[in-house]
């Protein structure tokens, strides 16, 4: 490749813009090990969360449907979006200064996509077709008995893996219990649901049956923002261009010139993007650690020490020097504790119930004998836990009273709604402007649940 087009190409698409599909060798090692494992966990709390309850309400539910979100046990509703949106802003910075400290950690470990197309589809592809050689030779040769078995066979356990996972992900969107209705339940009480799972199931199977590393490639943004987010004191998965240049084959017993990369193309080889890692860090890159593993494979067996690609920072390798942490990473992993600590804290420090207080709109306060003063409110709560509540309201730091109309408990219903009606009276010695900011406890019993806050009409002064 000329120094004119070095770069300016990806390896997925050829010269004519056609798609060039990547035979990527299965990967061993070390790194694939732990990552093995890893999955494992994942595959574990992602197939099994949508199932857990707790006091029967769904440990995990995002229900877009019904504006209705569980998170661990606890009930978001459409009043508690603000929280959403200051923690929806904490995490993009925590993704800028994640990336900005750790490159794509998060793309090689922990996205779902890297996670079911590696570790779970390319492994039922390389039991069903064999390794990379073999699904190459597989494709090009004519269709006989075998080659429409195991691709028959391929489709057929990659489709029925995505109608479990789109069965899984729908269970996270309406909960397990409606999914087992629509399950076992007729077809014609539930055609809204089933048809998207056969959606969710036909998206789940184009993506990792046909798109594939395109999604990491060309589909996914944030792929493409970390050439704005990395520098050269980021953690990438990064060749020793020091060490290994420059290049030349291996011969036993021959005193080499050359650096420790004996060019044998291993790296390139087990990629599921297609990359060449020596070439420098490229947006197709996932960090999925496959190249690590290959090239210690290959300096092992050749005698030299392991580490030639690694996770490393471009000043690092620059300098000569080891992955140590750095003043620099030392900062932005403080930052990463401080903002996680303040999303957890927004989301724990969240009440049981919510209310709005409402003056009666159109009328001025009345006067109740000669030394009283009152205005007229109607309260509307929403209980956010799983049991009933009943509330009684009681004037905060003021002389004055809070009198119901009607019942003198307002009894919310689990996961509902409860509203009433009350005056405020308060002795015209405590009034001494025209709006006054008064706040109204609401307790279960003698514990105070929360506070609201609402404004008393006066005369004017």
């Amino acid at each position: 490749m000329t120094n004119s087009t070095f770069r300016d190409t990806i390896a997925t698409v050829d010269g004519q813009g056609k798609r060039n599909w990547i035979y990527a060798k299965q990967p061993k090692g070390r790194w694939y090990n732990i990552r093995s494992w890893v999955s494992l966990l994942y595959f574990s709390v992602f197939f099994s969360l949508p199932f857990i309850s707790i006091n029967g309400r769904p440990l995990f539910m995002l229900n877009v449907v019904e504006g209705k979100f569980i998170l661990f046990g606890a009930i978001f509703w459409p009043q508690d979006f603000f929280i959403f949106g200051l923690a929806m802003l904490a995490f993009i910075l925590f993704i800028v200064v994640f990336t900005m400290a750790f490159g794509r950690l998060f793309c090689g470990w922990m996205c779902p996509q890297t996670i079911f197309m590696e570790l779970l589809f390319r492994r039922l592809e390389y039991w069903i077709e064999g390794d990379a050689a073999a699904q190459k030779m597989l494709q090009q040769s004519p269709w006989n008995t075998n080659k429409i078995v195991r691709k028959t066979g391929k489709h057929l356990a990659f489709y029925a893996l995505s109608f479990l996972i789109a069965n899984i992900f729908l269970a996270y969107i309406i909960g397990a219990k409606a999914l087992g209705r629509i399950i076992t339940e007729p077809l014609s009480a539930h055609t809204g649901g089933f048809i998207a799972i056969i959606v969710f199931s036909g998206v789940f199977y184009g993506v990792f049956a046909f798109m594939r590393e395109q999604i990491c490639t060309i589909v996914c943004p944030y792929g493409r923002l970390q050439g704005v987010l990395l520098d050269r004191n980021s953690i990438l998965v990064a060749y020793d261009y020091e060490r290994g240049e420059p290049r030349g084959k291996f011969r036993k017993d021959d005193s080499r010139a050359h650096g420790d990369c004996i060019d044998c193309m291993q790296c390139v080889k087990v990629c599921p993007t297609g990359i060449d890692i020596r070439n420098g860090t490229q947006l197709e890159c996932v960090n999925c650690t496959a190249c690590i593993d290959a090239c210690d494979f290959m300096m092992e067996q050749t005698g030299r020490p392991k580490g030639l690609i690694r996770y490393a920072s471009e000043n690092g390798i620059a300098s000569k020097q080891k992955l140590r942490f750095t003043p620099r990473l030392k900062v932005y992993s403080s930052v990463l504790v401080v903002l996680l600590t303040a999303i957890g804290f927004m989301l724990g420090s969240r009440k049981p119930v919510s209310g709005t207080i409402m003056r009666t709109a159109g009328m001025l306060y009345q006067e109740r004998g000669t030394d009283s003063l009152s205005n007229l409110y109607r309260i509307k709560l929403l209980n956010k836990t799983g049991r009933d509540i009943p509330l009684g309201l009681k004037l905060e730091d003021e002389s004055g009273v809070v009198s119901m109309i009607g019942n003198a408990v307002i009894h919310v219903k689990a996961e509902g709604q409860g509203e009433g009606t009350f005056f405020i009276v308060l002795p015209k010695t405590a009034v001494h402007q025209r709006k006054s900011t008064l706040y109204i406890g609401l307790y279960e019993h003698n514990e105070r649940i929360t506070r609201l806050r609402t404004t008393f009409l006066g005369p004017v002064q």
